[in-house]
């Protein structure tokens, strides 16, 4: 049983009538007739009455009606949802992120004009350490991912960098520095730091501690922080100073005070990343041009 032999059905039924049925679905009479007699000899049952001026349904026709117009809706339904699948339009996504990043205008933007782009698409975040990540892009369970990679940890995965930030000072607000709107690094010499575990992800750790080598120090660690929030937390708390990405800055915690690097300071860099597939997933293609839209 073909589809179209549903539709040629349902319009004689519509019709009442085989030559109007024939003129509304762009086929001659003849032709139409030939397949309603081969739908009813394949059902082994008589659909219409043929009368005089028009048909009549029999009671198998009755009975046969209602299911046939489901098939078709169902099938149209069928086809609108493999269009709209194909364009990414219905499904999940998932989309990971570090703690800092979450703090970046850019990273809630994008996510947001994703979100009014495609409304139907079901949107699972998840914040993870960079490392983390990165196992989960390769792993296949995350789809996309705001992370901060060194040089080789994106091998195999296709990426785009987002704009650069400054790393800015954060220092407890009784600190005898406390309130310069910029400060070099050497002056922090003797202060302890607060830093975000390399384990956790290496770029910014190694970028830390290569711009205080290249101030003239090795900076002394008296804490590690599992989050970037927490680690402000930390310095309000007077455990020590820290760089920090600038939109970290947003973060009015009771107690800090924030200064920019003087000179030419280290930056934290930004990328979203995916699986290197043949065949990137609509959804992802999608994710992506929106964010090469926001200027990523």
């Amino acid at each position: 049983m073909e589809l179209r032999h549903l539709r040629y059905a349902l319009a004689v039924a519509d019709e009442r009538h085989f030559t109007r049925a024939a003129a509304r679905l762009g086929i001659a009479q003849p032709p139409l007739s030939q397949q309603i007699k081969a739908l009813e000899d394949e059902l082994g049952v008589r659909l219409f009455h043929r009368l005089t001026r028009g048909i009549e349904l029999t009671e198998a026709g009755v009975a046969f009606m209602p299911f046939a117009r489901a098939a078709l809706e169902a099938a149209d339904h069928a086809a609108d949802a493999a269009r709209r699948a194909a364009r990414g339009e219905i499904g999940g996504i998932s989309i990971g992120f570090t703690s800092s990043a979450s703090f970046n205008p850019r990273v809630p933007h994008i996510i947001g004009r994703f979100r009014e782009a495609y409304p139907t698409l079901e949107i699972m975040l998840e914040e993870k350490a960079t490392t983390a990540l990165l196992q989960s892009l390769q792993a296949g369970t995350l789809d996309v991912a705001f992370l901060r990679p060194t040089l080789g940890e994106t091998d195999g995965l296709v990426s785009r960098r987002l704009p650069d930030e400054d790393l800015w000072i954060a220092l407890p607000a009784r600190h005898r520095l406390a309130g310069a709107t910029s400060l070099a690094l050497v002056e922090l010499a003797g202060d302890p730091f607060i830093l975000y575990p390399r384990a956790n992800g290496r770029l910014l750790y190694d970028s830390i501690i290569a711009a205080c080598r290249n101030a003239g120090f090795s900076p002394r660690i008296a804490q590690e922080a599992p989050q970037m929030a927490s680690t402000v937390n930390l310095v309000a708390a007077g455990v020590g100073v820290a760089l920090v990405p600038e939109s970290l800055c947003r973060l009015h915690a009771q107690g800090v005070t924030y200064a920019r690097i003087a000179g030419d300071g280290p930056k934290a860099q930004l990328v979203v990343s995916h699986r290197r597939t043949t065949l990137v997933p609509p959804a992802v293609r999608n994710f992506m041009s929106c964010v090469a839209a926001d200027g990523g």
